[in-house]
């Protein structure tokens, strides 16, 4: 008899210790989907794997409409995918959110710039070259 029951506990102790790990696990993957849509996308950026970037921050901004720093990644993707009316207005909206952040309003310079047509980028260079002299 007595051997059942220590058969028993272990089983017991084993159930719950089982039960432990797996509540753990589960904790640990059921944090915030966002957090982990948003670092995915970040990742996907540095890996130059911009379709998923783009992919990743469209869940994002789906999930929290109201940050600029998720519309200005959004804005980013966008362009490095060439789809330039949409990453205009993505970073007027992160803008418009964010009127002072520096990093967006940079972002949105360059974006500017880039769009600009090359006769006009070179007429601009060559007045800045000329005011220098």
């Amino acid at each position: 008899m007595r051997y059942k029951g220590m058969k028993s506990r272990r089983f017991i102790l084993l159930l719950l210790l089982a039960g432990m790990v797996l509540s753990a696990t589960t904790w640990r993957c059921a944090r915030p989907v966002r957090e982990s849509q948003l670092q995915l996308g970040i990742w996907a950026a540095e890996n130059n794997l911009w379709e998923e970037a783009l992919f990743r921050w469209k869940k994002e901004v789906a999930a929290r409409p109201g940050s600029a720093a998720v519309h200005n990644n959004l804005a980013v993707a966008l362009e490095k995918k060439g789809l330039w009316a949409e990453a205009r207005r993505e970073y007027e909206e992160a803008l418009r959110l964010a009127p002072d952040d520096a990093r967006i309003k940079a972002n949105f310079q360059g974006f500017k710039d880039n769009q600009e047509p090359p006769a006009k980028k070179a007429e601009a260079k060559t007045k800045d070259a000329d005011e220098k002299k």
